[in-house]
């Protein structure tokens, strides 16, 4: 078993803020799709929609593995149900990000579209033009948006409570330039 670390590194903090960005760009993206029916041409939004998707997919996927080979110890002067809280938070963030887009691919697939990785390189369809399954499946994508959009509420909502309630450090471990901060005064 990995030991974990004190901190979070550069590598750690390059894919969580990349995944940040293009969620933001992402999210108001799709909405703009949402009129897109079974064999529509696809159109420069959805292009940049998928191309984001598949690119945010092989982030998680990264950032997920990158987790498991360098651990990052939670903080130990935190309540355990904020550990616990938190690791949740973070495992269902990284489940609901990952579904997300692969449910997305498979509704895509399901229309006939087949993604293209920013016009350049095709990508598989994951099912068949009309498939009962890809749009059963892909019919939960708006559905886990919003749930991601919760599971990211919760953990911003977490990070600024540590930041302007408790005073303490969490917030600024994924900070870029942040290092081993120091103990913050022990909270109830």
């Amino acid at each position: 078993m990995l030991t974990p670390q004190l901190h979070y590194g550069p590598t750690a903090k390059a894919f969580h803020w990349a995944i940040v960005a293009l969620l933001v760009v992402q999210a108001p993206l799709g909405w703009l799709m949402r009129g897109l029916r079974r064999g529509m041409p696809p159109d420069a939004a959805l292009t940049v929609h998928v191309s984001l998707g598949l690119t945010i997919l092989l982030l998680i996927v990264l950032r997920f593995l990158w987790r498991l080979s360098h651990p990052v110890a939670p903080e130990s002067y935190l309540p355990a149900w904020q550990r616990l809280s938190s690791e949740w938070v973070h495992w269902l963030l990284y489940l609901a990000v990952l579904l997300t887009a692969l449910t997305g691919w498979l509704l895509d697939s399901a229309r006939g579209v087949g993604p293209v990785l920013f016009g350049l390189s095709p990508m598989p369809r994951l099912v068949g033009e009309g498939s009962a399954f890809g749009q059963a499946v892909g019919r939960w994508h708006a559905t886990l948006v919003w749930v991601l959009v919760a599971l990211v509420a919760v953990h911003v909502a977490a990070a600024f409570i540590h930041l302007l309630v408790y005073r303490d450090r969490v917030m600024q471990r994924m900070l870029p330039g942040e290092r081993s901060p120091a103990p913050p005064p022990v909270h109830n």
